[in-house]
């Protein structure tokens, strides 16, 4: 009786665990290029609201320094519109590609501009509309 049950041992065949295997490396690749191509999205759309706040904080600058259309703001004229220790806050006018907003160049009146280079970086997940105004 001994003998028998230790030659009837559960356990899975080499099949099946390929087979399991085959089927977690399916979804794998099913999802990694999702994951890559939202986290790219989710990057885009941070660097979009990143260039509304700074075009709200120079529109306070202005109105509360009586700046006229076309004047220039720098970067430390605008961080004092910005909730202080934020990312955006020390950023150094950079965004999260690195490539600085409008040049670096900010004035009033005039929509901050994204860098070509984090456009050209997100181009396939946010087309030129998707910047609209912030892209020339």
């Amino acid at each position: 009786m001994l003998q028998k049950l230790n030659n009837r041992r559960g356990g899975f065949t080499l099949v099946e665990i390929m087979i399991v295997v085959a089927i977690i490396a399916l979804l794998a690749a099913i999802a990694v290029p999702n994951f890559l191509r939202a986290r790219k999205r989710s990057q885009a759309t941070r660097i979009l609201e990143d260039l509304r706040i700074i075009d709200s904080a120079i529109d306070q600058y202005a109105i509360e320094n009586n700046k006229s259309s076309g004047d220039t703001v720098s970067w430390t004229d605008i961080q004092k519109y910005l909730k202080t220790g934020s990312v955006l806050y020390n950023s150094g006018g950079t965004d999260l590609l690195g490539g600085t907003y409008s040049g670096g160049t900010f004035s009033v009146d005039n929509l901050p501009k994204l860098n070509s280079t984090s456009f050209g970086k997100l181009s396939d997940v946010a087309p030129s509309d998707f910047w609209s105004p912030f892209y020339p």
